[in-house]
């Protein structure tokens, strides 16, 4: 993480844009630890990866909170083709026959926490597969550029803020934005995660996937997921960790419905631990 950090620092008098990817269902949690770290001659926009997963109406209020501070913003499903309007505010970047930097293409960088889509991203702005596309946070081990149609693109290893405390950690576990096996056991993180959908009522959407009851304890209703899945153990129990593991893949993946984790005047951490 420091490696990347330092690499990151040296591109900042390199860079004319900066496009900062963040989870659309958790745009606080998922912000950038590098996107206040670059002088004011870098344009910064924000890219909302996911949100063909994120409940649309709480993606509208992020749009609205990003623009009125100042920051241009892009809903986007990174699994289709990138919208023409960014391509050309892109190229619309780049230096002018009047610049000592004239002559040259758009020097991007995508930076972001791990596994919100920057390879994806990547790979959208440069026309092939030119950083390695995987679920597993961390793929991108190093700063690497890459040329594309009018631009040249920087892409980076995935870096959490070093600052964020434990229980934002078992969050981003949530949306596999850090390795929830290293972060602690599934079925006790799933048994958070489902605390904090009731909380933000939510939880329908286990009914609404499943067919279960959402009622009971956080430990009850992910047996009746274990059961309903069918990770039983030898002897008839519920395997409560591959039930857990189950749970939190499905909610990254969207099969529990587009949900948002957070809106702008309700972040994800004022929602108090069980």
């Amino acid at each position: 993480m420091a490696r990347g950090n330092r690499q990151l620092g040296a591109l900042s008098g390199l860079l004319d844009l900066m496009l900062e990817v963040r989870d659309a269902r958790a745009p606080l949690l998922t912000m950038s630890a590098v996107s206040d770290k670059f002088p004011d001659s870098v344009t910064v926009w924000t890219i909302l990866s996911k949100a063909d997963l994120a409940n649309p109406d709480a993606t509208s209020e992020w749009v609205k909170f990003f623009e009125e501070a100042g920051r241009r913003v892009w809903p986007l499903d990174l699994r289709r083709n990138l919208p023409e309007e960014l391509k050309r505010s892109i190229a619309a970047l780049a230096p002018s026959s009047s610049s000592r930097r004239k002559y040259r293409s758009v020097r991007v960088a995508v930076v972001g926490t791990p596994n919100v889509g920057k390879s994806m991203l990547l790979n959208r702005l440069v026309g092939r597969r030119a950083a390695s596309v995987g679920g597993v946070p961390g793929v991108t081990k190093g700063v690497s550029w890459f040329p594309g149609p009018g631009c040249i693109v920087a892409d980076s290893p995935g870096i959490l803020d070093p600052r964020s405390d434990a229980r934002t950690h078992r969050m981003l576990a949530w949306i596999s934005s850090t390795k929830g096996q290293v972060i602690g056991a599934w079925d006790d993180l799933a048994c958070e995660c489902l605390d904090f959908l009731r909380k933000r009522d939510l939880s329908q959407c286990i009914a609404s996937a499943w067919g279960i009851d959402a009622s009971g304890s956080s430990r009850e209703v992910l047996e009746r997921i274990g059961r309903r899945l069918g990770k039983i153990l030898p002897g008839g129990g519920v395997d409560v960790e591959a039930s857990g593991r189950a749970l939190l893949d499905a909610l990254s993946a969207g099969r529990l419905g587009r949900l948002s984790l957070e809106r702008p005047n309700f972040p994800a951490s004022q929602v108090e631990p069980s």
